[in-house]
């Protein structure tokens, strides 16, 4: 939300700002990622055991991980494991890949059948609004020392509230980010259109970003302005933050009780696309996901892309001819409210209190140690939610690149979603995008929306 742009600004400092002038595989509401998921390699020496369990001196757990950065890379996540056996020899990790295509159905499947891992990685509207609030995860509040939690709240006080449910908490959280959008600079420049952005700030108004638009159809220097992709959920963050920033709207209400996309201000916001869409200065696909609409960016297509994030920018980094340059998406006021990403660690509850205490120790060891915490962090492509960890890029060959998305970090709004019924409603938001862009009255289309998205709440 707009009031934390003080708090955000002040962490900014912190880290040293400098103004800079799916191939995405997370989801984080999140692109597609095509692969499929890899399965079981174990890393330590001595006994192991098939899904988890104690044998002799040796404790042995499971961890799944969904793409977020290195954590979707099996040797790189390999190497974090034998430096934790480094330190604990006497428990052996057991590695499963997830991806955001059937990771999902993964982890329903083995929620059922009772073959649930020890360890997952993801953010809280998995592990805390969907598998916490059905009671199948471990009470995290333990590892949510006083120290912790006000190292975390320095940095933002939404990944505190974000990681709890009714005083328990569901996740441990590593990192954290903003999703933005992003313009091809030299395809602006070549336009006379980047008179319409604030470099310094990377924001633009409502009426610039329409300026814009037209600036870029009269040159023809792309094949297309920018796509609103409706395709799938993937990258469905992108879309949101267009739609509720044109006009300051709000996708729920501030208590995560209820589903607001049908406001005026967001029916305006559906109207105006409608309208840019009908005038051929953008295009709506209702066929294209994010993945299709970054690789149009990143061939020179397209001229924009409204699912940008640091992730991206690196995995897009070889196929690129031109300068990405990171934005945030248009507001009415020119103050935006972008989508963030949180992304840590929760323990399903198997029943077994020695494996829930490995579990523990690893998730400390990745999160908390005082030499692999930073190194961990690096590891996603994100920032740490740790005030204390400062910016772990300093000194590294991606420090420009991380300061690029840095500056954008005071921009955050609010976590939103942990609201309920929250897997149901991105099918429902791309369902409504559909119709919107098929001629459906915006009104209309989003009342629907709404209904239908608030009667999953529970």
């Amino acid at each position: 939300m707009k009031k934390l742009l003080a708090l955000l600004l002040a962490m900014i400092m912190t880290f040293g700002m400098v103004a800079c002038g799916s191939k995405d595989t997370t989801d984080a509401d999140k692109t597609t990622d095509t692969g499929a998921a890899e399965t079981n390699d174990t890393a330590n020496t001595g006994d192991t055991a098939e899904g988890g369990e104690t044998t002799g001196d040796t404790t042995a757990i499971t961890i799944w991980t969904y793409p977020i950065g290195k954590f979707g890379d099996r040797d790189s996540v390999n190497e974090l494991i034998a430096k934790f056996n480094e330190v604990h020899p006497e428990i052996s990790v057991t590695l499963e890949l997830l991806d955001y295509t059937n990771g999902d159905t993964q982890v329903t499947g083995a929620i059922t059948a009772g073959t649930t891992p020890d360890i997952i990685m993801e953010g809280p509207e998995r592990l805390v609004t969907n598998w916490g609030a059905a009671g199948k995860m471990v009470d995290l509040s333990d590892l949510w020392t006083d120290e912790a939690k006000a190292d975390i709240e320095a940095t933002s006080p939404s990944v505190v509230s974000a990681c709890q449910l009714d005083g328990k908490y569901y996740e441990y959280p590593l990192c954290m980010t903003t999703h933005t959008m992003a313009i091809n600079y030299e395809a602006f420049e070549a336009a006379g259109a980047l008179q319409y952005i604030d470099e310094e700030t990377r924001t633009w108004t409502t009426e610039d970003f329409q300026n814009a638009l037209k600036a870029l159809k009269d040159a023809g220097v792309t094949a297309v302005n920018g796509i609103v992709y409706c395709g799938g959920q993937g990258g469905d963050q992108g879309t949101r933050a267009l739609v509720n920033n044109l006009f300051s709207g709000t996708y729920t209400n501030a208590e995560h009780t209820a589903y607001t996309a049908n406001s005026p201000e967001n029916v305006e916001a559906l109207t105006l696309l409608q309208t840019l869409v009908n005038d051929g200065l953008l295009v709506a696909d209702p066929a294209a996901q994010a993945a299709d609409e970054l690789q149009q960016f990143a061939n020179g297509t397209a001229a924009m892309t409204f699912c940008w994030n640091a992730s991206n920018k690196a995995q897009y980094a070889a196929d690129v001819s031109f300068t990405p340059f990171a934005m945030a998406f248009p507001s009415d006021d020119g103050v935006p409210e972008l989508c963030g990403g949180i992304w840590g660690f929760g323990i399903f509850d198997n029943g077994d209190q020695a494996r829930i205490d490995a579990a523990k120790t690893f998730i400390q060891f990745v999160c908390d140690d005082e030499t692999q915490a930073a190194a961990s962090v690096q590891m996603t492509g994100f920032f740490p939610v740790r005030a204390s960890l400062g910016n772990v890029y300093a000194g590294t060959d991606t420090e420009a690149d991380a300061t690029e998305f840095l500056t954008l970090m005071p921009y955050l709004g609010d976590y939103y979603n942990v609201t309920g019924g929250w897997t149901e409603q991105r099918t429902l938001w791309f369902n409504m995008l559909q119709q919107v862009f098929s001629g459906t009255d915006a009104q209309t289309a989003a009342d629907t929306f709404v209904e239908s998205a608030n009667a999953n709440i529970k």
